[in-house]
Formats: C-alpha cells, sequence, structure tokens
C-alpha cells in the first residue's frame, strides 16, 4: 500500500509524501520522519485536506503529527465542519561551538487546504478548521517571547504595492503548562495560508532592495565578499560628511523585522519613493556623515529559517573578536559575514 498513488487513495487518513498509510500510523516513526512538505490530513476522501509546508525562502517547520479534533475555540465552527489538529516543531539551527547550543525560535511555514466544496448556488460550504500547535514552544531560545506573542499569517508570503497582507492571530495561546504555542484558523474555501513568528523578509526581496539602490545617484553599491553558501555582503554607502557610521541590519536573521527597517531606512534616505528626491534633513545628514549601510549580515541564515546563526551555526552577534584562545573570531571558515566587514 506504500506504493500507492495519491489519486487512487479512497479510504485512508493520511498521505506522507504521497505515500499511504491507514490512520492508525500516524503516531509512527516513519509519519514522524518525514518532512514538513507534502503532508495531507483527511479524515474519508471527500473530506477537506490541508498540507504543510516550509520548502520556501526562510521557511522553518516541521511536523509532528496530524489528528482529528473534537472541537476547536470558534464560535463560527458548524457541527459539519472537518476539524484537525497540527502538531508541529520547529527547527532548530545549526550547533553553535562557541556558545554550545542549538538556537531556535523564528518559524515560518504555508498551510495548503484542499477539497473544500463551496455549493454552487454560494454561500459557505463544510469548512476546514485547523489549530497549529507548536509542541517544543517551551524550548525555544527566549521563551518568555511568547507571553502575549501573537501569530502572524497571510494569504500571500509578501505583499504588493497595493495590500498590506499581513495580520495577527490574536488568538494565540502559550500554554505556561504544557508548554505549547497554538491558534487557530478556519478556512472557507482551498487555498494557502502562511503563518510565521514574524512576517519573513526573503532574500529576492533584499536583492530587489539592492537593486533599486544601485540606480540612485546619491549610492554607491558594492560586495564585500560572500557568505558561506556564496551570497554577496551588499553594502551601500551614501554621504559624504566626515563622520563615519555603520549601520548593520538582521545580525540575528530570525529578526526579520530588521530587514523591512533597512528597508524604510534606504527608501528614506535615497528617496527610493520620490524619484530620488530627498528632504532637508536627509540632505543635512548626509552632509555631515558617511553611511556604510549593510541591509543584512547574515544573508544565509535569513535563506535558511534560522534564528541567530549563519549557515555553519555561527552566531554572528559573538564573532566580531577573540575572547576564547581556542574560538578564534571571525574566520572566513566560520564566520565569512563579520570577517569581510572587519577588513573594509
Amino acid at each position: 500500500m506504500l506504493g500507492t498513488s495519491l489519486t487512487s487513495l479512497s479510504f485512508f487518513g493520511v498521505i506522507v509524501n504521497h505515500q499511504a498509510a491507514a490512520l492508525g500510523v500516524l503516531d509512527s516513526p516513519l509519519a514522524k520522519s518525514k518532512p514538513a512538505h507534502n503532508l495531507l490530513f483527511s479524515t474519508m476522501s471527500n473530506n477537506p485536506t490541508v498540507s504543510i509546508s516550509d520548502a520556501f525562502d526562510g521557511g522553518n517547520i516541521e511536523v509532528v503529527q496530524v489528528r482529528s479534533s473534537s472541537s476547536l475555540d470558534d464560535d463560527n465552527k458548524k457541527e459539519e465542519d472537518c476539524a484537525i489538529t497540527v502538531e508541529l516543531c520547529i527547527k532548530k539551527d545549526p550547533y553553535s561551538e562557541l556558545e554550545q547550543v542549538h538556537h531556535f525560535q523564528y518559524f515560518a511555514f504555508r498551510a495548503t487546504a484542499s477539497g473544500i466544496v463551496v455549493p454552487k448556488g454560494g454561500g459557505v460550504g463544510k469548512q476546514l478548521n485547523v489549530n497549529f500547535v507548536i509542541v517544543n514552544a517551551g524550548d525555544v531560545s527566549f521563551p518568555q517571547a511568547w507571553d502575549g506573542s501573537t501569530v502572524c499569517y497571510s494569504p500571500n508570503l509578501e505583499e504588493d504595492a497595493d495590500t498590506n497582507c499581513w495580520q495577527r492571530k490574536l488568538g494565540t495561546r502559550y500554554d505556561q503548562k504544557t508548554k505549547v504555542l497554538s491558534w487557530s484558523h478556519c478556512y472557507e474555501s482551498n487555498g494557502s495560508y502562511y503563518f510565521a513568528y514574524f512576517p519573513p523578509f526573503s532574500y529576492q526581496r533584499h536583492l530587489n532592495l539592492v537593486a533599486k539602490c544601485v540606480k540612485s545617484s546619491l549610492a554607491t553599491v558594492e560586495s564585500l565578499g560572500q557568505s558561506l553558501d556564496g551570497r554577496e555582503m551588499d553594502i551601500i554607502t551614501i554621504g559624504s560628511g566626515d563622520s563615519t557610521a555603520w549601520i548593520i541590519h538582521r545580525q540575528h536573521p530570525g529578526e526579520s523585522m530588521a530587514g523591512y527597517y533597512a528597508e524604510g531606512l534606504l527608501t528614506r534616505l535615497l528617496g527610493l519613493d520620490k524619484q530620488g528626491e530627498i528632504d532637508g534633513t536627509v540632505r543635512n545628514i548626509l552632509q555631515k556623515f558617511t553611511l556604510h549601510i549593510i541591509p543584512c549580515m547574515c544573508p544565509d541564515g535569513a535563506f535558511r529559517g534560522h534564528l541567530r546563526t549563519n549557515a555553519c551555526g555561527a552566531n554572528l552577534n559573538r564573532e566580531w573578536a577573540t575572547v576564547n584562545e581556542e574560538y578564534v573570531a571571525p574566520s572566513l571558515e566560520r564566520s565569512p559575514e563579520v570577517y569581510h566587514v572587519l577588513k573594509r
């Protein structure tokens, strides 16, 4: 049966990487060891399914198990609706040699609903209510941050020119006893939603920002070198003043809000949203300062969905000087991102 194709299934409850298994094997090592993407759940072939994936720029999640739910905290839930609980784990960063720990907390994933039939005459048909539970939330690098935290969600990974897509799941709960983070979402039709600790700022968006800076007559754009995965360490130099200031962003890759800050800062300093026109305040700053701006210090970690480390597990916030004779920092082998900045 494990070789049965997706289209031939009728009464089996789980589909993992297009291989079928009976509902009773959800707790088996096989089901738990599969990657996050391509995992579907259904109680019957004519019921809705949900698929979880982190296979995108900045994605991070693993599926532990999927099970039916007797009830959800949703006032609009109808008795005939399909209810599912998806248990998830946040993937850990690579081991940090200096700190001797696996950092992790940032997560981002896509959840796609299929099989929801909308009545031909309009209205709302059978809904899919999904309860998401992160079961290792209590073991993250800074669990205190969950208190009062709300998960971000959006139908689109990135906003377009007309829409600010990301919203907050105000019903997000962190249970101090069970140490799990949970929230629910109701699908009224087929489609995808992204859920994240904070809205991702993708590497492609970073590249688009750098490309805009290249076109500005006020900026000089260069590469200081490359990261471990071969991404350029982009630096934008602006201004001609005698005082020098370095402004770096996203040294911890999981702090994706820093990418948005860099985008806003460069937009203001270069007038990227005003055909290159700058105001008097900016003009005064650029006369007094020479600014060296790095929009992303850890592009590899950002792409991989890490919280604090680069591709090999180095926390760049700890790589600016040697504090331990047995651990020389920075180095081209472990932290070229910092090494190239300091060599400037």
